[in-house]
């Protein structure tokens, strides 16, 4: 009796294949994935139990199954359901292992600056970044992970500080959002991120340059010539100088008058504008820090004689008391008039070299005059258009000037400038020692309001890093934008398009439909 019960029960065994070759499939993908843990070999050793029941038990005393079509046809399905699976589980395997992903967007806004994949590649000791964030963000996660594949020392963690106090408290993270990079024993809180603020790509890439080099950048502002102040108490240089301290830099105002000398922890000197003139003391103590090895930016805008001639006259630099006109009418397309040149020309050197394409702008700017000099190297890096001429401005500041006059650009506005230090022998592993200078016929280009607009605070950043003779992976870096690809209709134009899709289309089709039937009848 036991037996025919058997019997009757004994073809429906064979479908306990079915479900064991399920669970073979997922924990071989499992094992293979994640690891061989406890459970991915559990759902193998179950499913190769359903297996053998499915198909041993499932046909037992049928001697004639394995010489059935249907058998025949059964395994090929089965050998052919095993071998994708198996393809699929090894695909997915080396998409884990070694991911890799292909940014198609129109401008790359997922692919890291080249600045940026050079500074994670350089990095020697793991470094990670830590933000303490509840609810990560997917954004900011995809640019950690672009930076993770970037480099084989980069790593990062999503924090919940509520559930995990004591590491909030050990970084000192007082309030969701804040993000720490680490190397080592150096940590330093790098930015908040919030609803309203991502995670910055520059930010990020000048931390973990500072976290390479070991070397903070300290740029001293000069002040009591009437230059522009940093502080934000008029307008001036607070963009500017917030945008260094973004960079992980230290500013600091700087009044020779008082301290005679230039810092020796001074990286960069700016010269920001300055109305009135040095005192010689001043110049000579600009002089003997340039001389050193030290790095000098003079913005000088045009009808100030700020008495620093007998600085540049070594470097073959005079500054032209005239200012450049535009008469090529480019500027009109942003806005600017002749007196404010559109710069498009830019010269090959770190400073510049990655601005093809982009444009910056010099409201009254004047030229400036390069001799050759024997041991100084000069690159201009600011040229106005072929299509400008310099004229000169009259004692009460009025600008005069013939509207058919041939042009006689272009000028250049801008110059980067180095030489040996006499003397100093370059330490081993080292590049010889140098003094740097760049001398631009313009500081309001870089104040306030006009810092962010076009390239204006690129070529202010890229200065200073290249001054302070930092990597050119701390130079500025351009965030990569969506191109706004939408549609901007007037009212009219709005109407007149919902009148041809509600009305005159439907009216073409009904026409044509009316046609066709009459031509069949």
């Amino acid at each position: 009796m036991a037996m025919k019960s058997f019997a009757a029960y004994q073809k429906y065994l064979k479908y306990l294949a079915l479900p064991g070759l399920a669970l073979v499939t997922a924990g071989l993908i499992a094992g293979i994935v994640a690891g061989w843990t406890l459970l991915p070999a559990g759902l193998l050793v179950g499913g190769i139990g359903l297996l053998l029941l499915g198909l041993v038990l499932g046909n037992q005393g049928q001697g004639r199954f394995w010489a059935q079509r249907s058998t025949e046809a059964g395994a090929n399905a089965l050998v052919s359901t095993l071998a994708v699976l198996a393809i699929l589980g090894l695909v997915n395997f080396l998409a884990v292992r070694y991911a890799s992903r292909v940014d198609l967007t129109e401008n790359q806004i997922f692919t890291l600056a080249p600045q940026s994949q050079q500074v994670v590649q350089t990095l020697e000791n793991p470094t990670r970044v830590v933000v303490f964030d509840p609810l990560p963000n997917p954004q900011d996660r995809q640019l950690l992970e672009s930076y993770r594949q970037a480099g084989p020392q980069f790593t990062f963690d999503y924090v919940n500080p509520y559930n995990d106090p004591r590491q909030a408290q050990d970084f000192g993270a007082t309030q969701t959002g804040m993000v720490f990079v680490e190397s080592g024993d150096n940590r330093r809180f790098l930015q908040n991120v919030g609803p309203s603020e991502r995670l910055s790509e520059r930010t990020l890439t000048n931390a973990l340059d500072q976290v390479v080099s070991d070397r903070a950048l300290t740029v001293y502002f000069t002040q009591g010539h009437q230059e522009f102040t940093i502080d934000g108490s008029d307008t001036g240089f607070l963009q500017a100088a917030t945008a260094l301290e973004d960079k992980s830099a230290v500013v600091q105002p700087l009044d020779l008058s008082k301290t005679s000398t230039v810092p020796e922890d001074a990286s960069v000197v700016v010269v920001a504008g300055p109305a009135a003139e040095f005192f010689e003391p001043e110049v000579k103590a600009l002089q003997t820090y340039l001389n050193g090895g030290g790095s000098l930016m003079l913005l000088i805008d045009p009808r100030t004689s700020p008495g620093l001639d007998t600085l540049l006259d070594p470097w073959g630099i005079t500054l032209d008391d005239r200012i450049v006109l535009d008469t090529s009418g480019s500027g009109q397309l942003v806005g600017l008039g002749p007196a404010a040149p559109l710069v498009t020309d830019f010269g090959d050197h770190p400073i510049t070299r990655d601005f093809t394409g982009g444009r910056s702008f010099f409201p009254l700017v004047r030229p400036v005059n390069v001799e050759e000099v024997p041991g100084v190297t000069a690159t201009p890096i600011l040229q106005s258009n072929p299509q400008s001429r310099a004229e000169a401005l009259s004692t009460e500041g009025e600008l005069q000037y013939d509207e058919n006059a041939p042009p006689s650009g272009p000028y250049t506005l801008g110059v980067a400038l180095s030489r040996p230090v006499d003397g100093a022998a370059a330490a081993e592993g080292e590049p010889p020692p140098e003094s740097r200078l760049v001398v631009i016929g313009n500081a309001t280009f870089a104040t306030d309001g006009l810092f962010e607009q076009q390239l204006n605070g690129d070529v202010f950043l890229n200065a200073v890093s290249w001054l302070g003779q930092q990597t050119d992976a701390t130079l500025s870096i351009r965030p990569r934008e969506v191109t706004n690809r939408r549609i901007t209709l007037t009212v009219q134009q709005q109407i007149g398009l919902g009148v041809f899709a509600l009305l005159v289309l439907p009216a073409i089709g009904l026409g044509l439909a009316v046609l066709m039937w009459l031509r069949r009848r």
